[in-house]
Order: structure tokens, then C-alpha cells, then sequence
């Protein structure tokens, strides 16, 4: 019983519902190229991104963070992290679409930073490096992401998944 109580409190619990008002949400609109992070009920911030060089490169719907790794290592092109080579930047934050286990799509920095806020990408979000870096310390494993292509407001869109009050 002791066990179920910690995992409960866990932040890895959350894989479950979410958002409950207050807890952590990303939100990211491949039409704007903007990606918002709520908390504590409200926006806290809106970051550039870069999102799929074609639209369905980069999943809609909502998903978990799963995986979240510093320095990350570039499978694809055998390329250590922490390497000026690595397109992933200092951190990655990995999230299950399509039924992948958070290490195909995922928010992570890059070594290319002036393709921030451009459609580049083969279906990750990318941002600063220096940003990457901020959320990851916000971010917990469970935490929500929603990915979406509209004309909303993140206000909208927010209050629509119950992340900020509709009052």
C-alpha cells in the first residue's frame, strides 16, 4: 500500500489524465510555429519552434513525455552527445506518438539554431538551445503535449483541455 501511495505522489504518475488544472501542459501549434508552456493555471510562456518541413512530418494529437535525456546521442548518424555535430542540442524531451517510445518524436535543441521557427524538420519540435534547456527542468515525465495546426489562440486552446480556468 506504501509502494501504490509513492508512485501516486510520483511525477511519473501522470500518464494517465492530465492536464488537471495547475499541472504542467505544452501546447504546440505547427500552423504559427510557436509552442506554449502552461503552468500553475496559466501561459506561462510561448517559445519559437520549428516544427515538420511538410505538415504531417510532425504528429497532431496528445501525448505523453516519456523519455527526457542531456546530452542526447544521435542514433541515426552515430554521433555522441554533447558533439557540435549533434542536431539534437543539450536536451531532448520525448513523447509517445504513434505508439513510439519517446526516442523517434521528441522537443530537443539543435546545432542549427537559425532554423527556429521554420517547417525543417523530419517531424521533431526543435528550439534554442538555451530554452531546451529551461523547460527541461519544468517538464516531468507524464507530462502532456498537445500538437495541433490551427488558428486558435493558446488562451483558446488552453481552457479547451482544461489547463487554465474558463473563468
Amino acid at each position: 500500500m506504501m509502494i501504490l501511495s509513492i508512485l501516486m505522489a510520483s511525477p511519473i504518475w501522470p500518464l494517465g489524465h492530465n492536464p488537471v488544472e495547475g499541472d504542467p501542459y505544452l501546447i504546440i501549434n505547427k500552423q504559427t510555429n510557436e509552442m506554449a508552456f502552461i503552468d500553475d493555471g496559466s501561459i506561462q510562456k510561448i517559445y519559437s519552434v520549428a516544427s515538420g518541413k511538410e505538415s504531417k512530418l510532425t504528429p497532431e494529437g496528445e501525448f505523453s513525455i516519456v523519455v527526457k535525456a542531456v546530452d542526447p546521442y544521435y542514433r541515426k548518424k552515430d554521433i555522441p552527445g554533447g558533439d557540435p555535430k549533434n542536431p539534437l542540442g543539450p536536451r531532448w524531451i520525448g513523447f509517445d506518438a504513434e505508439g513510439t517510445d519517446g526516442r523517434t518524436y521528441g522537443i530537443h535543441g539543435t546545432n542549427r539554431e537559425s532554423s527556429i521557427g521554420s517547417f525543417v524538420t523530419q517531424g521533431c519540435v526543435r528550439m534554442h538551445n538555451e530554452e531546451v534547456k529551461q523547460l527541461f527542468s519544468k517538464i516531468p515525465i507524464g507530462t502532456k503535449v498537445w500538437i495541433t495546426d490551427t488558428n486558435q489562440t493558446f488562451e483558446t486552446l488552453a481552457k479547451e483541455k482544461g489547463a487554465i480556468s474558463t473563468e
